[in-house]
């Protein structure tokens, strides 16, 4: 789906492999020699996932589950595959050359889930393996009340902020940003107190989700043109009059060259911002209140586990011991220790340098409210209307009940033509 990169560039640019986590290297080593020491100790199972994602992420995971599995004669392997949508649906089917599982964002779910190559997972565990993991990120797994996946780990965009360029307290609610939005903006100098991508569909989610509106229900009907959808576009539209003119690049360069003081964006961003030596602050856009009283409620992308059916049905022990490894407090610890990752497990965020990772629990606190970007397969096609509909809006300056009816009936064509 086209929003799945900001998933995938998730914790990859923070990845930082110095902290406290599941055994190094040599350890992981250590206890994997030991496993494969001797036939005497059994034959070990070997177990492998499928990705698209960071590779040292992927070790860090690993690394947790090996430690753990060691002693069951068990043994994770990640793989990484290009074009994963692509590979499952050659080989979901294929026992001898497909994987037994794979590590993906949860967007893709309805997919595979429609093409029949997924087991439940709980198939191979029970609920209660998942009673720790927040309730925003197992509600992504679920396709047609079914839980398929597993989370892992997930992001959310955040409020980020240049604290040598902000004046005074972080606003609480939306009409006090605004306000001092147009205290602090000047057009025509080019500089900005905030800069979003107000006319990608994405950045926009927060205010549609937060108003009661919604791009596209689990039903795969578009909303573009809900009472509470235009409500909330109407809203982001004078916010957007002060926000530049909402490409990537821009609103990312002016962050960065400090004309503006804080940017709507994701932890992808962070590497650029660290580099150009700003004194960064966060906070969560649950913590902004709409004039409704709601919370702004951005999509959240998780990256989750799946299981393929041969797999469920030929090594469903291995399998259940490998999830309750990854599903651990301790491999979620590692991922943000190590990788700088937002932890699907609860627990994990108990631990003092989570707790102590400003990005990260500002990323718990929007997991209030933030709603797992639509599963369906349908959403692929909804970017375009939902986002040439802002784009008429904000830039073109159309009226928005008649644009809102025009792409919402391309949206519904969209839909029509996947059939």
């Amino acid at each position: 789906m086209k929003k799945r990169m900001l998933s995938l560039l998730l914790c990859a640019v923070m990845t930082i492999g110095t902290l406290s986590g599941c055994g190094s290297k040599t350890e992981k080593e250590e206890k994997t020699t030991e496993a494969l020491g001797n036939d005497a100790e059994g034959e070990v199972t070997e177990v492998k996932i499928w990705h698209d994602g960071d590779e040292n992420i992927m070790q860090t995971i690993a690394d947790c589950a090996n430690e753990k599995l060691a002693e069951d004669n068990i043994k994770v392997t990640f793989e990484k595959k290009s074009g994963l949508t692509d590979q499952l649906q050659l080989y979901g089917n294929d026992e001898s050359n497909g994987p037994d599982m794979y590590l993906y964002a949860h967007d893709s779910l309805g997919t595979f889930a429609e093409m029949g190559i997924l087991a439940p997972i709980t198939d191979v565990i029970s609920e209660d393996v998942m009673a720790d993991l927040l309730p925003m990120t197992v509600e992504a797994g679920n396709y047609k009340d079914t839980q398929y996946l597993m989370p892992v780990y997930y992001e959310t965009l955040l409020f980020m902020y240049n604290k040598a360029k902000w004046d005074g307290e972080v606003p609480e609610t939306t009409e006090e940003l605004y306000d001092y939005m147009a205290a602090h903006t000047d057009v025509d100098a080019g500089t900005y107190a905030l800069v979003n991508q107000h006319s990608t569909a994405y950045n926009v989610a927060p205010f549609i989700n937060g108003f009661g509106g919604y791009i596209i229900d689990k039903d795969a009907n578009p909303g573009l043109n809900t009472q509470e959808t235009k409500d909330a576009i109407a809203y982001n539209k004078k916010f957007a009059e002060l926000e530049a003119d909402g490409d990537y690049n821009t609103v990312t360069a002016l962050f960065n060259e400090g004309q503006a003081a804080a940017i709507i964006g994701g932890p992808w961003l962070v590497s650029g911002i660290k580099a150009a030596g700003i004194d960064l602050g966060i906070k969560s856009l649950a913590d902004f209140k709409l004039p409704n009283g709601n919370g702004l409620a951005p999509y959240s992308g998780v990256q989750s586990i799946g299981v393929l059916k041969y797999a469920a049905e030929n090594k469903k022990e291995a399998l259940a011991k490998v999830l309750e490894a990854i599903a651990s407090p301790k491999a979620g610890v590692a991922l943000a220790n190590k990788s700088n990752c937002a932890p699907a497990n609860s627990k994990a965020y108990e631990d003092a340098d989570v707790a102590a990772n400003e990005m990260i629990m500002a990323m718990k606190a929007t997991a209030e409210t933030a709603q797992p970007m639509p599963n369906i397969p349908q959403m692929s096609v909804m970017w375009g209307p939902a986002e040439e509909f802002l784009a008429a809006v904000n830039k073109s300056g159309e009226d928005i009940d008649t644009a809102a009816e025009t792409y919402q009936q391309k949206a519904l064509d969209a839909i029509a033509d996947m059939q």
